[in-house]
């Protein structure tokens, strides 16, 4: 795995309940190495759960997860049954490098200087539009980056997903948890959760 080897970027969307919020992170894929995933997450202590009033005021600290799409999307889809959504998005390449090494530089940050999670101002998605702003977006802020239970809208009306379907059925295609269970413990799970995606386009 190298970034040489990088050739795009895929975004998930996880909910506890479908609704107007959820959970995002992203993949980064590779031509020679199965997928590199990157979630944003609250670091709770045992027993205590997440409440989003308290994430406003220190309570949770903030830690980012890097591992396979086996175990960061198995969890959600195989074990904790939440409806998981994955986009491929039309980032270049080059974009998806940029954003990967702003990633890797933020993680080192945090294990000199931990950071506490924020819903509002240092939580997955609004970091996430952090770093693409970082590696070269171009967009306005947008309601949906803090209700991003509604990100896919956005990243649909937007441009940054394939467009040629009408978006609900992009929506329908794109949830995997079926395709997750079948592939519960397979080697090829980052394939087999794909394989009814609708074609990228960069």
């Amino acid at each position: 795995m190298s970034l040489s080897h990088l050739t795009g970027l895929d975004f998930y969307v996880s909910y506890f309940t479908e609704g107007s919020v959820g959970h995002t992170f992203v993949s980064f894929t590779f031509d020679n190495a199965p997928p590199l995933s990157i979630s944003i997450e609250t670091r709770p202590e045992i027993g205590e759960g997440f409440a989003p009033v308290a994430s406003l005021f220190k309570k949770f600290e903030l830690i980012y997860l890097v591992g396979s799409e086996r175990d960061l999307v198995g969890v959600r889809t195989n074990h904790r049954r939440e409806p998981v959504y994955l986009y491929r998005l039309n980032a270049s390449a080059d974009d998806a490098r940029r954003l990967l090494l702003i990633y890797l530089t933020r993680i080192n940050e945090l294990a000199d200087r931990p950071e506490f999670y924020n819903l509002l101002t240092n939580s997955c998605t609004i970091n996430i539009i952090r770093y693409a702003n970082a590696a070269g977006r171009a967009g306005r802020i947008d309601i949906r980056h803090l209700l991003n239970g509604l990100i896919d809208s956005y990243l649909y009306h937007s441009g940054r997903v394939d467009t040629t379907l009408p978006f609900d059925e992009l929506r329908r295609r794109s949830l995997i948890n079926e395709a997750a269970r079948a592939a519960d413990g397979a080697s090829d799970f980052p394939e087999r959760i794909r394989a009814s995606l609708p074609t990228v386009h960069p």
